[in-house]
């Protein structure tokens, strides 16, 4: 039979020339051994034919994953990068292509190798260089992320019959971290007064891997003292991060709590974001519920996924959550004996669950999680699994899956991925009780429309649905993801599975995307009455009258208006906080910061193509500046360092790929002589492939938007101040309630380096409703 890994659903044909793949040929790879990200490499790898040697028109195919996101393999320029030749030991003539989809998942990309005009006989070699250096290429551009095995897998077509069957071996290496470029102190949000407190800290290489080539001691401090705090922290190589532990004080603190890194020479290095420390119901914990490793379609293993999370990136709760329809029996065991290995209460939640893919059409894609191991799986389908043993578990449409789980104890997620959620074709809100708005694919607020239009009441989360192994820091590489992995934020009164499912039925969380930014969100009115159940699911559900509604929230009012507080605080300052009702903007809160006068202009764009698996919406721009000198450009959310900014005194030119989320850049003017002055009046003119605009920043210019199709891509520019005031923003609006069906209100904070955050909604029912 064909190698398969024990762990990895994956079909190849059953149609077999022999049962002994060793009779299909070998391969060797040379040199082998370790290599940095995103540097240039030259490797030779050799095909043997075997047995059965290799017959005029066969090929071998060397496949790579989904999530490669190394160079383009390319044939016809020798002096460019990535540039492939072949050649075979006894002169027969080779054929060379190069496809992102040219084979089966998760083996998606594919090098193809054909013999024309002659044949091959075991022994005959042919040896493929990838990275030909001797036109002048510079080599092949190795991948963006880590991978402790990147497998150059060799699948041989001995007999043309257009069955491609993998050889016994395939070569690998170890892609392997580059130099640091960027610092992260990353501390908790809210903690009470004596709990624990992690305090994590690495360097990131450009590519957002965690760099083990640090040889340095850094000073850690903070602007409030905290017992227990090192004055440095030594790295040596090799270590890729360290984790600080300390006491939160012992009383509540009235200001925030700040951790600060310096270097050798006195610099800041990287700040956290605000630690509160206060007696409150409620402990804040962040977590990425949504990934995959290298058993399905992801890279590296489920052990280092989950270490990744606990260690690298200093998550409090993760689970692992591949496609159903490569989990074979024997991983899925394997998913729950790692979850309780690395669950420990008050430390690390580990969830047993995965994620059912079925097709948008039988309601597409969800996040099953289980509050204990040993749980069946219900599939969508076997589509990569060999083993039908167990077919007959499946549940191929999301209702079945919803009919499946009624007596389980587990809650399910939608999300928009490879195959969007179909929300209106089957929700079920004693288990569905939240929706992914925010991950590595994009941003899809309109996932939260949908339910708004069904009359849904949901939960907002976000992840990262990393396929890179890097769980709660997942920078999405050079591939087609387009945003850095959202969190999610679990109000939690203790750290146990207990409390965090508790959460989720109570929708007492919210989402980011990717930072860990403050948020607390409150509803004030009169008669307020809270619901202890949605009474959706339990038409008895009692209500007790209360002073205030939270987060996630479902209640009544007894006047026509409510009062919505929100305090948000993050690293960066707040750029505004938008208070929302369903899908509308209902008010605005922006950094008291004055922008009369200053010389900062943000330039955005945002939306998306389509909803669903082609909302990806790709970006070329320039923009040129008359009547003024661009004294610099500061990019936002650009999460890919080979697609810099390009600029000179007077134009900027950009390529960006987004998904319903946004990217940036912020221009600082001077006038032509270098000096600033009242006079500076300059002409932005900017020309994109989705549509031009045209905007005079006068005195009176604050901001503009134009709307140039898809859904909702929009270029956007407006004036921001020179600084922003990084204190909390505290906001407070007046929110009128809609009189015959639910009023959702919930808030969306954007901090100034363009990082977002969105709180589950208070659902206000209208009183007629519930008779």
């Amino acid at each position: 039979m064909s190698p398969r890994p024990t762990h990895m659903g994956e079909s190849f044909t059953d149609a077999l020339p022999t049962e002994d793949p060793m009779l299909y040929g070998a391969a060797d790879l040379e040199p082998n051994g370790s290599f940095p990200v995103r540097t240039h490499q030259t490797f030779r790898l050799t095909y043997t034919a075997g047995r059965y040697g290799l017959d005029d028109t066969g090929s071998i195919k060397v496949v790579f994953r989904f999530t490669f996101d190394g160079g383009d393999l390319q044939f016809d320029d020798p002096t460019a990068s990535n540039y492939v030749t072949a050649v075979t030991s006894n002169g027969v003539p080779l054929r060379l292509s190069f496809s992102q989809n040219g084979h089966v998942r998760p083996w998606y990309q594919a090098l193809h190798v054909f013999v024309s005009h002659g044949y091959l006989r075991e022994g005959d070699t042919i040896s493929i260089t990838v990275g030909d250096t001797s036109g002048g290429s510079p080599g092949y551009l190795v991948q963006s992320m880590c991978e402790s095995a990147f497998t150059w897998r060799v699948l041989a077509d001995v007999c043309a019959t257009g069955h491609h069957v993998p050889i016994a071996t395939s070569p690998t290496m170890e892609v392997t971290p580059g130099p640091p470029a960027t610092w992260k102190v990353i501390a908790p949000t809210p903690r009470r007064p004596g709990e624990l407190v992690r305090v994590g800290i690495k360097a990131e290489d450009a590519y957002g891997n965690p760099s083990d080539q640090v040889d340095a001691a850094v000073e850690l401090r903070s602007d409030h003292p905290i017992d227990g705090l090192p004055a440095t922290v030594r790295f040596q190589p090799g270590e890729r991060a360290a984790c600080v532990e300390l006491t939160a004080p012992a009383t509540s603190h009235p200001e925030p709590i700040r951790f600060q890194l310096l270097g050798a020479d006195g610099t800041q290095l990287a700040a956290s974001g605000p630690l509160r420390v206060s007696e409150r119901a409620a402990t804040a914990y962040w977590g990425d519920m949504h990934g995959q490793s290298g058993e399905s379609v992801g890279l590296n293993t489920a052990h280092q996924y989950f270490t990744f999370a606990r260690d690298l990136a200093f998550l409090d709760a993760t689970s692992h959550q591949a496609n159903d329809f490569q989990i074979n029996a024997a991983f899925w065991a394997h998913i729950n004996e790692l979850t309780a290995a690395f669950h420990e209460d008050g430390r690390f939640l580990a969830i047993p669950g995965y994620e059912w893919s079925g097709n948008t059409g039988v309601g597409g894609d969800r996040n099953v999680y289980f509050r204990r191991e040993g749980r069946t799986i219900r599939r969508s389908s076997h589509a990569l699994i060999d083993d039908r043993h167990d077919i007959d578990t499946d549940a191929p449409t999301a209702r079945q899956l919803f009919a499946d789980l009624a007596h389980e104890d587990a809650v399910v997620y939608a999300h928009i991925g490879g195959r969007p959620a179909d929300v209106s074709y089957a929700h079920d809100p004693r288990l569905e009780t939240a929706m992914e708005i925010h991950s590595a694919w994009g941003t899809f607020e309109w996932l939260m429309d949908d339910c708004f239009r069904e009359g849904y009441r949901v939960g907002v989360v976000a992840n990262s649905d990393g396929h890179k192994g890097r769980p709660g820091a997942s920078h999405p590489g050079m591939s087609q993801f387009g945003a850095y992995g959202g969190l999610t934020c679990f109000l939690l009164p203790e750290l146990t599975r207990d409390a965090w499912f508790a959460c989720l039925r109570a929708r007492r969380h919210y989402a980011t995307t990717g930072d860990r930014i403050h948020l607390d969100v409150e509803v004030h009115g009169d008669g307020l009455c809270r619901f202890e159940a949605d009474p959706q699911v339990e038409p008895d559900a009692r209500s007790d009258a209360v002073d205030e509604l939270g987060m996630g929230d479902i209640g009544v009012a007894a006047t026509t208006t409510v009062v919505v507080r929100a305090i948000a605080d993050a690293r960066a300052p707040i750029e505004r906080v938008d208070v929302l009702r369903g899908s509308e903007v209902v008010d605005t809160h922006r950094n008291p910061a004055s922008p009369a006068g200053s010389r900062r202009v943000r330039v955005l764009w945002r939306g998306a193509a389509v909803k669903g698996r082609g909302a990806r919406a790709d970006w070329r721009g320039r923009l040129s500046v008359e009547g003024a000198t661009i004294d610099r450009v500061v990019e936002i959310n650009n999460w890919n360092a080979d697609r810099p900014v390009r600029q000179d005194a007077s134009t900027v030119e950009w390529e960006s790929v987004i998904a319903g989320n946004f990217a940036a850049f912020d221009l600082w003017l001077t006038t032509p002589n270098g000096a600033s002055g009242d006079s500076l009046c300059p002409t932005l003119s900017i020309e994109t492939n989705h549509g031009a605009a045209s905007v005079i920043v006068d005195d009176d210019f604050a901001e503009r938007s134009f709307e140039l199709g898809g859904l909702d891509l929009e270029l956007h520019v407006s004036r921001l101040a020179m600084s922003l005031d990084p204190a909390p923003l505290r906001i407070e609006s007046e929110v009128a309630l809609h009189p015959a069906r639910d009023t959702p209100i919930w808030v969306r904070v954007t901090t100034e380096d363009g990082f977002q955050a969105w709180s589950s909604p208070v659902y206000l029912l209208a009183p007629d409703s519930l008779d």
